[in-house]
């Protein structure tokens, strides 16, 4: 009786844990949770769950080798966290912004192209991870980076802390 008493709190426990670990799926975020700005003038837009679920897949498979969790491997001091992304210049805080950016890189100052350093889709020869990427495939990746934030708080972004 004593035995069959413990298994049960053994997998009761680990049906809890599962519950309490798993990952927020798409079909689970809220309408506000998926709103994110669109463009610079303010407009924002509601991702749908498909898109959620198509960016994290894209971004972790064209980008998520340089940018796990949002850092940035080859400069840890500059992630993909809101602040860093507003104070670019032009800022890239919006999905507009960032596909603009995915399709044509520049450096922090906006000032150099970077497009031979930084996959994006003008140097799709260089990285062809980059040349089956559509504009709703890169819409879908930005609306990830700027949706990431409010699921994993300072860990998005937050270097070599975490990651």
């Amino acid at each position: 009786m004593l035995k069959r008493f413990s298994s049960l709190n053994i997998i009761l426990g680990m049906l809890l844990v599962s519950f309490v670990a798993s990952p927020v799926h798409a079909t689970d975020l809220d309408e506000n949770t998926r709103t994110v700005p669109l463009d610079s003038s303010g407009t924002t837009v509601i991702l749908t769950p498909e898109q959620v679920k198509r960016g994290k897949r894209l971004f972790n498979s064209s980008c998520g080798n340089c940018h796990v969790g949002g850092i940035t491997k080859t400069n840890p001091n500059l992630g993909l966290e809101p602040d860093a992304l507003s104070l670019a210049t032009p800022a890239r805080d919006n999905i507009d912004a960032l596909v603009d950016y995915m399709k044509n890189p520049t450096t922090y100052d906006g000032l150099e192209s970077i497009a031979e350093l930084h996959p994006s889709v003008k140097s799709a020869d260089i990285f062809p991870k980059m040349r089956s990427l559509s504009d709703e495939d890169l819409f879908a990746i930005g609306g990830h980076i700027l949706l990431q934030p409010k699921l994993s708080s300072e860990k998005w972004g937050g270097g070599k802390i975490y990651y």
